[in-house]
């Protein structure tokens, strides 16, 4: 049998019996398989093969299919660890069509989002796919992209969506998944429910902060200024997710809801801070569901984003658009779902006075470390 090597792992023989159990074929079938012998169907030749990926191991040269193009993801960073995820889905999906992979990742004071993209387009990739990108700044230019579809590259966007781009979008529904957070921690008894989120150009957090005002109107009652009032921005680090809801705690609010699991991180560290408990005196609600977050102390509450479902469609309509037979250049919008943890608890016992309202200051002024500011 040919030697073949686990994935940065250096030169090793992958031992039949491990193959053959992974595949649920015998040894002398992974053998004649591994060696180009026939007598072996296309069916249990494709589970062989899926078991030496699933186990980490590269195929034999003559084995590997051969590339169809390169196909670029540009993020915003790496910091986030819900970029990582979306990078990691859709890097498998696009190599099991036979496509590579290139990951385009801005750095502070480094590339550009456009500096990227030129990079990508004089390597000749066949399609790029947004994450997060400019495309959802709602005062970006948009005629980078009419340039870009002008070159013949097709793209698709995630979270973020323009009617002024002419391409297919996948988005999570932001306001349903505020809604969500909303309507759970007024269940458990919480009035003072405060939102910190990041830039308000940033069409995620437009409607994030629609689906706040309007759930604190439908489900409490509260009028739409007061709601808005209730309303932190902030960067999206764990420092940002402090800074808002040190605010929002000093306001009265005894509950926070934050745009991304870090920044709940952060609220948690401030509660602290304060001499609070979570979820005793403060419960959090984090946004994304992040890996980890389950372990964090106490394990976070969270709403988690259909990660792979949105990324899988991301990759078939890129497919589609490479294959010209281009799905609708519409939103696709996918629902998300409230992750309950340990995080947020019944409301603590009635103060004697409503919350009041939030500063309504941006705390990202004056503050260090990270400038990231991309929705998520």
């Amino acid at each position: 049998m040919a030697a073949f090597r686990p994935v940065a792992s250096g030169a090793v023989t992958a031992r039949l019996a491990d193959i053959a159990a992974q595949a649920g074929v015998s040894e002398a079938t992974v053998s004649r398989v591994l060696n180009g012998k026939p007598g072996v169907s296309a069916a249990t030749r494709e589970s062989v093969l899926a078991a030496l990926d699933l186990l980490g191991y590269e195929r034999p040269v003559r084995l590997r299919q051969r590339s169809a193009g390169l196909v670029g993801l540009i993020t915003p960073e790496l910091g986030n660890p819900i970029f990582p995820a979306m990078a990691q889905v859709i890097g498998q999906a696009l190599t099991r069509q036979g496509y590579t992979p290139v990951l385009a990742t801005q750095t502070p004071g480094g590339s550009t989002e456009d500096e990227l993209v030129e990079m990508l387009v004089e390597r000749g990739v066949a399609g790029i796919i947004f994450a997060s990108g400019l495309h959802a700044d709602s005062t970006a230019d948009t005629g980078r992209y009419a340039r870009l579809q002008g070159q013949g590259v097709p793209f698709v966007l995630i979270n973020g969506y323009s009617d002024k781009i002419d391409a297919p979008s996948v988005s999570v529904d932001d306001r349903a998944a505020v809604r969500l957070a909303v309507t759970h921690l007024a269940a458990l008894g919480h009035r003072g429910i405060g939102l910190a989120v990041g830039q308000r150009r940033f069409v995620p957090v437009q409607r994030k902060i629609e689906g706040f005002v309007a759930a604190m109107g439908d489900v409490l009652g509260l009028p739409a200024d007061d709601a808005e009032a209730l309303v932190q921005h902030s960067l999206y680090t764990l420092e940002g997710g402090q800074a808002a809801a040190g605010a929002l705690i000093a306001a009265g609010c005894t509950a926070i809801v934050c745009a991304s699991d870090m920044m709940a991180l952060g609220a948690i560290r401030a509660a602290r801070q304060l001499g609070r408990t979570v979820p005793g005196d403060v419960s959090v609600v984090g946004f994304d569901d992040s890996p980890l977050i389950a372990f964090t102390d106490p394990p976070l509450t969270t709403i988690r984003q259909p990660v792979p479902a949105m990324c899988q469609a991301a990759v078939n309509a890129l497919l589609e658009e490479i294959g010209d037979t281009p799905p609708p250049h519409s939103e696709f919008t996918f629902m998300p779902e409230l992750v309950v943890r340990g995080s947020t608890a019944a409301g603590p016992a009635d103060r004697g006075a409503p919350p009041r309202p939030a500063t309504g200051q941006d705390t990202t002024r004056g503050m260090s470390g990270s400038t990231d500011m991309r929705p998520v």
